[in-house]
């Protein structure tokens, strides 16, 4: 039931040029999961302007084990360090995310160790796997043939994109070794070139795109 109402929230908003929100997870063990402040309002603005959606441009912030999670068709979580569920927290986005929620985890370097450990608290039976590229969110109104966007370099290691799927449906995007949250803030945060930017812009609109309408 809950999957139904996203669905009918999500297509009934973007007909009817009706507001939806969307939020950045607020999460417990120390990590800063207020990071990259300025991303998701930035991301917000760049798909309402090309892709025509009409989402909130408040900075919502909503917290794992909150019954406000399901007002939010897709919530962001990033940070650098670690990350810790309850064990009612870890049921809450489980419910969640089977019920129609959308999760991307946007590794901003540190984070791997901590929410892959924490994720398996949510999905004790699922592993991440990486996503290849014939897939739909790398298609959606931009193409990203045979590369995620590497925003900085950090250990050189290449940008991956892993997921979690639950009966067919990708629930959960795992940015790793991307920062594409970085590539989403101001540009005189991280003085990152105009085309870089754009092109974590383009891939976070892709995420949204694919989250508000994938079945």
């Amino acid at each position: 039931m809950i999957r139904i109402v996203f669905i009918l929230l999500c297509f009934t908003s973007l007909a009817n040029a009706q507001q939806i929100k969307v939020a950045k997870v607020k999460y417990n063990g120390g990590g800063d999961w207020y990071a990259n402040k300025t991303a998701l309002p930035n991301l917000i603005e760049f798909c309402n302007e090309t892709l025509n959606t009409k989402i909130d441009s408040k900075d919502y912030i909503v917290e794992v084990g909150g019954q406000d999670l399901y007002q939010y068709p897709y919530i962001y979580l990033t940070g650098h360090g670690n990350v810790v569920f309850s064990d009612a927290e870890a049921r809450n986005l489980r419910a969640y995310l089977i019920g129609g929620g959308f999760l991307h985890i946007d590794d901003n370097y540190g984070l791997n160790p901590f929410i892959r450990l924490e994720m398996k608290k949510v999905f004790p039976d699922k592993e991440f796997v990486e996503i290849p590229f014939d897939h739909p969110i790398y298609h959606q109104k931009f193409d990203f043939e045979d590369s995620l966007p590497k925003i900085h370099e950090h250990d050189g290691k290449p940008a991956q994109g892993f997921g979690i799927i639950y009966e067919g449906r990708l629930v959960c995007f795992y940015s790793y070794e991307s920062d594409l949250g970085n590539g989403w803030e101001d540009p005189t945060i991280h003085n990152d070139p105009e085309a870089v930017r754009q092109k974590a812009l383009k891939m976070g609109a892709n995420i949204i795109s694919f989250a508000f309408t994938q079945e």
